[in-house]
């Protein structure tokens, strides 16, 4: 029995990497995917962390090349960055909230080029289905 891992961290944006590598239906959806990530998850009430998380993905026609948190934003300058607070990313997470779905809304917010992510709506969806299998353990 696998322990569960902790959302957001470092062990579960590699176990995501795993996930998403395995995945035939992400190498398909993916495949003209072309930009790196920053998922910043903001506390909430939810959340007892102070800080914002920054999981950073490179994401690469259908396989994730890296994957860790990141403690200094300024480590990096990927072309998307996605946003929202931590109760709205573990509904993501979870299959609860679609993502583009939490953009249209205004719960995530997105910098970078939303005709990419248009263009690109399966990998966003079978990003979700490799989030979900991932034995995830929340703070709240």
């Amino acid at each position: 029995m696998m322990s569960k891992i902790m959302f957001p961290s470092d062990a579960w944006v590699k176990q995501l990497e795993v996930e998403l590598n395995r995945s035939e239906a992400y190498a398909e959806a993916g495949k003209n995917w072309e930009g790196d990530f920053y998922f910043v998850i903001d506390p909430d009430k939810d959340n007892p962390q102070q800080e914002s998380t920054y999981l950073y993905m490179d994401l690469w026609h259908g396989k994730c090349r890296a994957a860790y948190a990141v403690h200094d934003k300024s480590e990096k300058n990927p072309a998307f960055v996605m946003s929202g607070t931590y109760s709205k990313w573990k509904r993501v997470v979870t299959a609860q909230l679609d993502p583009l779905q939490g953009l249209m809304t205004g719960q995530l917010k997105l910098k970078g080029n939303m005709v990419m992510v248009m263009k690109n709506v399966k990998a966003a969806q079978e990003m979700v289905k490799a989030c979900t299998r991932i034995d995830a353990e929340f703070s709240a």
